[in-house]
């Protein structure tokens, strides 16, 4: 049993995400856009829409393109305008992450996101470009260094059950100086024995569910706007049910 409840950070792509999450009963949120390229920055409409119509802890992705995390000055420029944009929004806080062309953390930019984070008293969030750096213990000590509040990992694996072991490490050594926030397909199935594996108390999760769409509203004619990789006639969406269950899952931990 857990010594305090266990948070559930749900991870969504569109404002009508953000309602299933709330739904199912989850306290907090990573709203994003465009979820099948890893996510990108939400529009400002829909963090209001979500901070009106919920009372979901709302942490904002900052991330301008696909493409890895590794911004040219214009680029960077774009994330710091959309971080300044989501806090007057009012989020609670805000994902993002930068590296060097070596795949360390850069510093200088890590250090300018967090100021302005910080100026704004919200949470500056890490987010998984760590699981891409060459050294875990140097990243998130120069994280922790730079008042980094918390650190969204899969462990430096596909998965964030395969990626444990990294997480138990990060959660006990760093744990006590820097949030340490598991993702990556984590579900109620998983939960358990990824929660008892690392001693952290909080989870990150898609919730996701397959809702099939009516197959002429993405291709027809031989145009297809469907995703490459994605059916078709299929998208991702959060799905309550799925959020309920991790949510009393959690609940049964605590």
């Amino acid at each position: 049993m857990a010594d305090h409840p266990i948070t559930l950070e749900v991870c969504c792509g569109s404002f009508a995400d953000a309602l299933a999450a709330h739904a199912g009963g989850a306290s907090r949120i990573e709203l994003n856009s465009a979820l099948p390229l890893g996510g990108l920055t939400p529009s400002e409409a829909s963090v209001k829409l979500v901070c009106q119509h919920t009372n979901l802890e709302v942490v904002a992705m900052a991330r301008p393109c696909a493409g890895g995390f590794c911004y040219t000055d214009a680029q960077w420029a774009q994330l710091l305008a959309e971080i300044s944009s989501l806090l007057a929004a009012g989020v609670h806080g805000i994902a993002f992450g930068c590296l060097t062309p070596t795949g360390a953390v850069d510093v200088a930019r890590t250090r300018e996101a967090v100021h302005l984070i910080h100026q704004a008293h919200a949470t500056a969030v890490f987010h998984r470009a760590f699981d891409l750096t060459p050294n875990a213990d140097k990243a998130i000590n120069q994280l922790v260094s730079l008042g980094v509040d918390r650190l969204l990992t899969s462990g430096q694996a596909p998965t964030a059950l395969e990626g444990a072991p990294l997480i138990a490490h990060l959660q006990s050594t760093w744990g006590d100086r820097i949030e340490i926030l598991p993702g990556s397909s984590v579900r109620p199935s998983s939960a358990v024995q990824l929660l008892a594996t690392t001693g952290v108390s909080q989870l990150h999760s898609s919730c996701s569910g397959v809702i099939p769409v009516p197959a002429a509203a993405t291709a027809a004619h031989g145009v297809d706007f469907s995703v490459p990789g994605y059916e078709p006639d299929e998208v991702s969406r959060v799905d309550p049910t799925v959020v309920r269950a991790l949510v009393e899952c959690l609940k049964s931990l605590s």
